[in-house]
């Protein structure tokens, strides 16, 4: 086979003080990276706590180009049934075209065409990895700094629960600098970004809190560790990579 493959798996934590340190989810991911230079992200996602539980898989493809091209998410939420949508992205620098195909108990059957204008930088999946991922549309050759992205999220929801459509949302994206760090799964040179939710209206109608990442400082930009603030209170490290 000429692809190469990255797989591993990220723990998820609690940082409420009646929940200190205690796991409250999981995530297992792959990358296959082809010859070309695109890449598919597969990703399984199981969050325990807050109630109701979520279940995602997902599996999104990013061309050459690093330009998102398809996504499909399946979601279970409480053990029932969410939704199941698939993502075709026909994108360049003066824009295009999503189209969603998803389906839902609560929606019913939907199909959805989006003409947008300009580029977008990323698809927002929601698995832990593809955030770290995303964080590649920042050119860190500037030094730190802060810009916005433009990205398309199949749930704007904080957790990404809720039936999949397609719905437009920016939020800024800040370099911080290199550190090294250390989690279960070894010691990694790092890239420390920071998501910002600076918006009137929030993501999905509320602000998101300030969202810490650590990535490794190579092109595969895997997650290291990192964490959510303000009513979230969440903490993730890598514990398991295999490439």
């Amino acid at each position: 086979m000429k692809h190469r493959s990255v797989r591993g798996k990220i723990r998820y934590t609690s940082k409420k003080p009646e929940m200190l340190d205690h796991e409250r989810g999981r995530e297992w991911f792959a990358f296959t990276h082809h010859d070309d230079g695109s890449v598919i992200v597969r990703a399984q996602c199981e969050i325990e706590e807050p109630a109701p539980t979520v279940l995602r898989d997902i599996v999104y493809a990013v061309g050459p180009d690093g330009r998102p091209r398809n996504l499909h998410v399946h979601l279970t939420v409480g053990d029932a049934f969410m939704g199941s949508g698939w993502f075709n992205v026909d994108a360049g620098d003066e824009g295009g075209v999503i189209e969603c195909e998803s389906h839902g108990p609560s929606i019913g059957r939907l199909s959805q065409v989006v003409n947008f204008e300009g580029p977008i930088d990323a698809l927002g999946t929601h698995p832990i990895i593809c955030d770290a991922f995303n964080t590649r549309c920042i050119d860190v050759s500037k030094g730190p700094h802060r810009r916005t992205l433009r990205c398309y999220l199949p749930s704007p929801d904080h957790r990404g629960a809720t039936p999949p459509i397609a719905v437009e949302v920016k939020i800024d994206l800040e370099y911080l600098g290199d550190e090294e760090v250390t989690v279960e799964a070894g010691t990694f040179a790092c890239r420390h970004f920071r998501f910002v939710d600076d918006t009137e209206t929030g993501m999905g109608g509320k602000t998101h809190p300030h969202y810490d990442l650590w990535v490794t400082a190579d092109e595969d930009a895997i997650f290291v560790q990192g964490g959510v603030g303000g009513y979230m209170q969440t903490w993730y490290e890598l514990v398991e990579l295999e490439r």
